[in-house]
């Protein structure tokens, strides 16, 4: 009996063992399969920070996400020292890299301005008598007129004196020549011209009025008094206070040496532009413009910058280029909003891309690549150009650079940066 219980329970515990030993050799794929494709939690923004449990980012407060990776490949090779830096000091990351690269960058510099008038091109015209006006034939402002146009009459008491001094002359003494001349002269001197003289002479009659003739062409601004207080090129009076009918009438007294109008050339005309102080140091006499009027968006034409002036205007903070154009045929009115390209500049020195600098108010940061991540780095910079920047110091071409800086960047960290 016993050595038939000993053959049933040999054969039963065998079996039982190898059921257990099955059951271990299955569980082991579904303990491997665990492990291979285990749950991790991680920043989008920040990929370094890795979690085996929901949560918000340490850095930036985003919400981790859900990613199930082999929990082998999981590898932190970051010394903890490294995560324990302050973060406006260093960031832990893998961000792509630049090096500050040298070369000459040609620059066009855009600019707005406005259209004045040339002040070369202000004439006036003067009383050089003291009389009265019999006729005026100027009536309003921005009247045009030509050179050699007839703009008035005078008749001036010390005109007639002089006349008849001619006449008195000739009638008594025309053999003396020196002193007939002299006479001439004088007449002309006083306004008139040969024509009137040679009239004179040949009807032996004194003229009761002098015509005055425009020395210039242009446009009627001023009048009287107020054509002494012009504006300054670019400034234009209140278009209500000088609509109005010009303050000379006839039978008003005229004083010797009194400017009696003021003409403005429209055909010689300023472009005006505003330079801002960046690029300042560009700007040169003698550089190419292409000017855009507003009044003619499609016709673009070119100029030569003449004249920058040493100055701020008023409160403004830019300099002011004076760019003279032929206005004759292009018509474009005084007053109007120009666009500007100023082109024939070149720039030699250090330049980054702008995405690899953080400007942070008054002083701009670089991320300059070490071991286990980027330390951030103040730095100089100087004009921006399109997607570049140019770098004055504090970084060398040795340096390599996180090429996006604002990905980096806790706005709040680095307030405080001083180096």
């Amino acid at each position: 009996m016993k050595s038939f219980i000993k053959i049933i329970t040999i054969p039963f515990l065998l079996s039982m063992l190898l059921i257990v030993a099955c059951k271990e050799k299955k569980s082991e794929p579904t303990t491997k399969q665990a492990i291979q494709k285990a749950a991790v939690y991680t920043c989008s923004m920040h990929p370094q920070i890795i979690k085996d449990l929901p949560g918000d980012c340490p850095i930036c407060g985003m919400t981790l996400v859900k990613k199930e990776t082999d929990i082998e490949d999981v590898k932190v090779d970051i010394d903890l020292n490294t995560l324990l830096k302050a973060t406006n000091r260093f960031v832990v990351s893998a961000v792509p890299v630049v090096t500050p690269q040298r070369g000459e960058e040609k620059i066009d510099v855009a600019a707005l301005g406005v259209v004045a008038y040339d002040s070369k091109e202000v004439g006036t015209i003067s009383a050089r008598i003291s009389g009265r006006i019999e006729k005026l034939f100027v009536r309003y402002r921005f009247q045009s007129i030509q050179k050699g146009q007839k703009i008035m009459e005078i008749y001036s008491p010390e005109l007639v004196t002089a006349q008849q001094n001619l006449l008195f002359l000739l009638a008594n003494d025309p053999s003396n020549s020196s002193l007939i001349e002299s006479s001439k002269n004088k007449l002309m001197l006083l306004g008139m011209d040969e024509r009137q003289v040679e009239q004179i002479v040949n009807t032996k009659k004194p003229l009761n009025t002098i015509s005055v003739y425009s020395p210039v062409s242009g446009h009627i601004h001023e009048a009287g008094n107020s054509a002494m207080n012009t504006p300054s090129a670019g400034a234009m009076k209140d278009i209500a206070k000088i609509t109005e009918e010009l303050p000379l009438k006839e039978g008003m007294y005229l004083q010797k040496g009194e400017t009696i109008f003021t003409v403005n050339n429209p055909n010689k005309v300023w472009a005006l532009l505003n330079i801002y102080a960046d690029n300042q140091a560009l700007i040169k006499v003698g550089n190419k413009v292409t000017i855009t009027a507003e009044t003619a968006p499609d016709k673009a034409f070119g100029a030569t910058i003449e004249f920058i002036e040493p100055f701020f205007r008023g409160t403004s903070k830019t300099v002011t280029a004076r760019a003279n154009f032929d206005n004759s045929s292009r018509q474009i009115p005084v007053g109007s909003q120009v666009k500007a390209v100023i082109t024939g500049n070149s720039k030699d020195a250090w330049w980054l891309p702008t995405s690899s600098v953080v400007k942070l108010g008054i002083g701009d940061v670089v991320f300059v690549r070490q071991t286990g991540g980027f330390k951030a780095k103040k730095i100089r910079t100087g004009m921006r150009y399109k997607d570049r920047v140019q770098v004055l110091d504090n970084v060398s071409e040795m340096d390599t650079l996180a090429s996006n800086a604002q990905f980096l960047m806790d706005s709040e960290s680095f307030i405080k940066i001083k180096d």
